[in-house]
């Protein structure tokens, strides 16, 4: 079975932890098409939105949602809440026609230099998707504390704990993608 993989990285910068996570993540998910968001959408705008409607890249996101078997949602950890980024698309993605999170299979996970690894992060992040009812895996929960020396020179995870919770993670988020495909 084909199916296609959308990841949504809320940290901007090409190097970042969680991007090596996220891309990390799909390479356990196993063999689908996958795609890396453009998370780089103009803040919303009330007036921006009632004056153009919504913005072409916000609308290319919700398709690709839409489109997507499933969903990999990865968050840094801003001050004990998931990134602006993060909550800018969300909130942009509220405003598009339909809701292409509704059923949608999904994942999170997070990488932060604190001991919790991004913990407050995600909690906040599951309670922003609440409104968009999509089906968010339960866990196991991957928050990777201490990012630095948590990954290889080549992007990889090193320590088998990590490695071991984002496989089973995965495998659940394949699975529920494949049951809803079927």
């Amino acid at each position: 079975m084909s199916l296609s993989l959308l990841g949504l990285c809320g940290s901007l910068r090409s190097g970042s932890w969680n991007r090596k996570l996220m891309h990390e993540a799909a390479d356990r998910f196993g063999p689908a098409e996958f795609a890396a968001a453009d998370m780089n959408l103009p803040l919303y705008d009330g007036d921006l939105e009632s004056e153009r409607g919504v913005p072409p890249e916000v609308q290319r996101l919700a398709d690709q949602i839409s489109a997507a078997d499933a969903v990999l949602l990865v968050s840094p950890e801003y001050n004990q809440s998931p990134s602006g980024v993060m909550k800018n698309a969300l909130d942009w993605i509220s405003r598009v026609e339909g809701n292409p999170w509704r059923d949608k299979p999904v994942a999170m996970m997070s990488a932060a230099a604190g001991r919790a690894g991004g913990a407050r992060a995600q909690y906040m992040l599951r309670l922003w998707m609440i409104p968009f009812r999509p089906w968010v895996i339960p866990g196991p929960e991957v928050m990777v504390a201490g990012p630095s020396k948590e990954f290889d020179e080549d992007g990889r995870l090193t320590s088998e704990r990590y490695a071991n919770a984002l496989g089973e993670l995965t495998a659940q988020l394949r699975a529920a993608a494949e049951a809803r495909s079927a």
